[in-house]
């Protein structure tokens, strides 16, 4: 295991968004003032709990977090992975990641691939196949059906929990130019030389989903779809 565990940062509340989904915002310093938010989810079955996009809670709130269950699953969907660690020391969870990941040399229990073990009975999960290094997405059977990313697609409806400077800076580089929006670093990382991720988006668009929750920005509770198609309308030239 790594031994690099990052301290923690401030954060909100869990707030239960739809049954046995849970949602806590933290932050992140990206560089001198450059503070964002970044956010986690927390699945729940059985009394046993999955940690999405891991959020390290302040000591003095660990408390909250067992309330909910026991931590038996660590979920590393994309480049987020800060906390991973902590979690994996702190209560022996077990670590999903996609196959190639890099998970900074850290254990990975269990790859995770759409046609492998589920989360739990109502996640599923959905692989990008153009992009240029792993990244996954999950659908969970639940309010609807509710997309839960990591940068792929963030819902910046307001600015919580970020400096003045990342105020700007996010809005100059494009965050929130649109609802349920292509995260636009991501896009560029991501993106081949003279490829598209165009198709990983309409086979996205082929879930049953209306809800979601990134790993930034705000949840989306009802029309999400709608928006995202509109997003890749936008920035591919339509779905």
């Amino acid at each position: 295991m790594s031994d690099a565990i990052a301290a923690p940062m401030s954060h909100g509340d869990f707030n239960e968004v739809f049954p046995d989904v849970f949602w806590m915002q933290g932050t992140v310093k990206m560089g001198p003032g450059m503070v964002i938010n970044r956010n986690m989810i927390v699945l729940r079955h059985e009394g046993e709990l999955t940690v999405i996009n891991a959020v390290r809670p302040e000591e003095h709130r660990v408390a909250e977090l067992e309330a909910l269950g026991t931590v038996k699953d660590v979920v590393k969907l994309g480049l987020h992975g800060m906390d991973d660690a902590w979690y994996l020391q702190r209560f022996g969870a077990r670590f999903w990641a996609a196959p190639g990941a890099d998970v900074g040399g850290l254990t990975v229990d269990q790859p995770l691939t759409p046609d492998g073990p589920r989360l739990t009975p109502w996640a599923r999960v959905f692989r990008f196949q153009e992009t240029k290094k792993p990244e996954l997405a999950l659908i969970i059977e639940r309010g609807g059906g509710v997309l839960v990313t990591c940068d792929s697609v963030q819902n910046w409806s307001n600015k919580a929990r970020c400096s003045l400077l990342a105020k700007g800076l996010t809005a100059i580089m494009g965050f929130d130019k649109r609802p349920a929006n292509i995260g636009p670093p991501w896009k560029k990382l991501m993106t081949p030389a003279d490829g598209s991720l165009k198709p990983d988006f309409e086979r996205l668009l082929a879930e049953p989903f209306d809800n979601l929750i990134g790993g930034h920005g705000q949840p989306m509770t009802g029309g999400a779809k709608a928006a995202l198609t509109a997003t890749v309308a936008a920035v591919f030239g339509g779905a």
